[in-house]
């Protein structure tokens, strides 16, 4: 894990408590393993940043851009928060609001073949069981592909 100031775990704990529907909706598919089996964490600071999601095995960001991100302020602020997270070692990947809720099951299959880019297939193991990875269009039974 990364070091960061005490002052912005609490921060990250309020984020926590007031995620946007959009964050909350992506949330509800990352949570629990969910997506490859990987880990991930939520409103997490990093550094002298709060990111929205980290997946640590994978050493991948998720983040979820509202209308706000699309001001040059914030596209600077953006470039050099990505410039650091880069230079950590980690990948970020940014969605915006209507992506996430217009497209879910493309957002999450995104983070998934990006999980799988990122991730040595023997870090699938969970407690020496081999792991079998969701597929997401064919493993979900609201799916047409099912």
């Amino acid at each position: 894990m990364f070091r960061c100031d005490s002052n912005l775990k609490q921060v990250a704990r309020g984020l926590r408590n007031g995620m946007t529907l959009s964050e909350q909706l992506l949330w509800s598919r990352l949570r629990g393993r969910q997506i490859q089996g990987i880990q991930f964490y939520r409103q997490n600071p990093i550094g002298v940043y709060i990111v929205d999601f980290y997946a640590p095995k994978a050493k991948l960001v998720v983040e979820v851009d509202g209308r706000q991100h699309l001001e040059l302020d914030y596209k600077e602020n953006d470039a050099s928060r990505d410039a650091y997270l880069a230079g950590a070692g980690l990948s970020v990947l940014r969605f915006s609001n209507t992506q996430v809720y217009q497209e879910l099951a493309t957002v999450v299959t995104i983070i998934a073949k990006t999980l799988l880019d990122r991730i040595n297939p023997a870090q699938l193991l969970i407690s020496g069981n081999t792991y079998q990875p969701t597929h997401f269009l064919t493993d979900n039974p609201t799916s047409p592909l099912s």
